[in-house]
């Protein structure tokens, strides 16, 4: 008798542990202590977590919540508190975002808990879909928030953009193609006082002198064979911000009547003998030195000094390396939400070669690396050497063998030969495990972070673009101790 109610519970576990497995929604259960004592398959697709990572460990060893942020999970243990339809955003060990609506109970025996139950659906790819479409809507999408970038040359450059918002004045943005000319137009019209009329954009070299002069003034019906009352770009962009890219591409002789309408605030459409006023802020853009471009009659000098009123020199991405950690970061997570993909990060060995690059695309060129290689990632997490595109791998300067790679530290350089040897880093055998190598790389890069900011772990967290908490963990996952 006792033998058959043995194998009528075991026949019962087995049948809640098959249930659990086949449901559609992530289940997590644990016990007085905060361990975790039930994990479903689907909680596991959901978090990418082991059930082995998470049986019988304390729940915030695993996970990790935004500062302010608590757990309703933890909350209906310890508080006894039910929630319905809660919405919530934390990471796993791993670093992955997640994003589900909870259903969350304690769970009771003669009136006392003894655990706590969530019921979880993912809603991840749903919210990047949302973040990702608010980011694309619209023609001026970029504010000052969407410029990337910790390095004192973009940072000055971004201050100075936001002290020239007060102002109506003109003003010059020089740059190489790439550098992201356009975003600091936007950001300097989505904080002016411009911002409620329109953006409106015209790149120079697109259209002939034919056309461009028309298309800047308007026309007049009747100036020439079909011509009708035409608006241009100045009257279209009333009361708010005209963008011109690529100034250098005019002729000399559309220049002097640009600088004519700018000066006088005043525009003739083409066949009209009428002057019109407007009200629009200029704001215009060129990929070369203006000294040079002068020098070779390629821009006025005096629309160089009508335009130049502000000036602003965007860095090539050469002259701000400490930044592409950062905007490799902000394109994986972009990709990421438009191709529905999980990509972490890139390794080791792409970051050093990312760095030992010169870029002469700058921004756009290593956004489009980085497109191209999420393009070819099947099943993996991290972007290798591999998953780079053909001719950027081909690259002579940047993939061929050497002794030993020089990498910036805090005072001085050190080659990774000598840093390998100590026990910082890495063990360069190539029959280790790729797991094991990343952990090591991942623990010296924090530790460099840490020294350089003195142990100052929110000042470290903001340089590695993490949250306190999630450095705190990501520490303690490592055994990191200051």
């Amino acid at each position: 008798m006792k033998s058959l109610i043995i194998n009528d519970f075991k026949q019962q576990i087995k049948v809640y542990e098959t249930l659990l497995n086949e449901i559609d929604v992530g289940a997590h259960v644990i016990n007085e202590a905060g361990k975790t004592i039930i994990y479903n398959n689907k909680m596991m697709e959901i978090e990418s977590v082991t059930k082995e990572e998470v049986f019988e460990k304390d729940f915030l060893d695993v996970f990790a919540f935004e500062d302010g942020q608590r757990s309703t999970l933890l909350d209906a243990l310890f508080k006894e508190k039910e929630f319905k339809n809660r919405r919530q955003t934390y990471f796993t060990k791993n670093g992955k975002e997640i994003t589900t609506i909870n259903n969350t109970f304690p769970i009771y025996e003669n009136n006392k808990v003894i655990g706590a139950i969530e019921i979880a659906n993912d809603v991840t790819k749903i919210e990047n879909l949302i973040k990702n479409s608010m980011k694309l809507k619209g023609d001026t999408r970029f504010t000052f928030d969407s410029l990337i970038g910790k390095s004192d040359v973009i940072r000055e450059v971004i201050e100075i953009a936001k002290r020239a918002t007060r102002t109506p004045s003109s003003v010059l943005i020089i740059g190489e193609t790439g550098t992201g000319k356009e975003l600091f137009a936007q950001g300097m019209h989505n904080g002016s006082e411009h911002s409620s009329g329109p953006f409106v954009s015209q790149n120079c070299a697109a259209l002939p002198d034919t056309l461009i002069e028309s298309s800047f003034f308007g026309t007049k019906k009747g100036a020439f064979t079909g011509a009708s009352d035409q608006m241009g770009l100045f009257e279209q962009a009333e009361g708010g911000t005209l963008l011109l890219d690529e100034i250098n591409s005019l002729s000399p002789m559309l220049q002097a009547k640009l600088l004519r309408a700018i000066q006088e605030k005043s525009i003739r459409r083409i066949g009209d003998n009428v002057d019109r006023k407007v009200n629009v802020r200029i704001i215009a853009t060129i990929n070369e030195d203006p000294v040079e471009a002068i020098a070779n009659n390629r821009l006025r000098k005096d629309l160089y000094y009508r335009l130049s009123v502000v000036s602003l020199f965007i860095p090539p991405v050469r002259e701000r390396k400490e930044d592409i950690p950062l905007l490799i970061n902000h394109f994986i997570d972009k990709y990421n939400a438009i191709f529905q993909m999980d990509i972490a990060n890139i390794s080791p060995t792409v970051l050093q070669i990312f760095k030992n690059y010169d870029w002469p695309g700058n921004v756009r060129e290593l956004e489009h690396v980085i497109e191209a290689s999420m393009n070819v990632i099947i099943k993996e997490s991290i972007i290798d050497v591999s998953h780079l595109p053909y001719h950027f791998r081909n690259k002579s300067s940047l993939m061929s063998p050497q002794k030993s790679v020089v990498v910036d530290t805090k005072d001085s350089t050190t080659e990774i030969s000598k840093v390998v040897q100590s026990d910082h880093l890495i063990d360069t055998d190539p029959n280790g495990h790729l797991k094991d190598f990343l952990l090591k790389a991942e623990r010296y890069y924090i530790k460099e972070a840490l020294e350089k900011n003195k142990y100052h772990k929110t000042k470290t967290a903001n340089e590695l673009g993490l949250s306190r908490q999630t450095l705190n963990y990501r520490m303690k996952r490592l055994h990191i101790d200051v």
